[in-house]
């Protein structure tokens, strides 16, 4: 996949992560589009230590999804601490 198609994919997986995890997250376009190529990385060598894909193997849209959610929590903890 190219630069595009992965910043597209970053895109739709970040948007889903944010509308499906509660709460207010501040943060513009471009943090979106990581936190969704963040969330793919994160579910592909997580899927790998566990054995659940091969080498080279892509995370699917859920697990990719779930990985930025996971980060969106990490996200907001560290957040939260900052401000304490």
């Amino acid at each position: 996949m190219g630069i595009i198609g992965t910043i597209v994919v970053g895109l739709v997986v970040g948007l889903i992560a944010r509308a499906l995890h509660p709460g207010r997250d501040s943060m513009g376009i471009i943090m979106t589009v990581i936190l969704g190529i963040g969330g793919a990385l994160l579910a592909k060598y997580a899927g790998q230590f566990l054995h659940l894909y091969t080498e080279g193997q892509s995370a699917g849209w859920i697990a990719s999804i779930v990985g930025a959610i996971v980060l969106l929590v990490i996200y907001g903890a560290i957040k939260r601490n900052r401000a304490a």
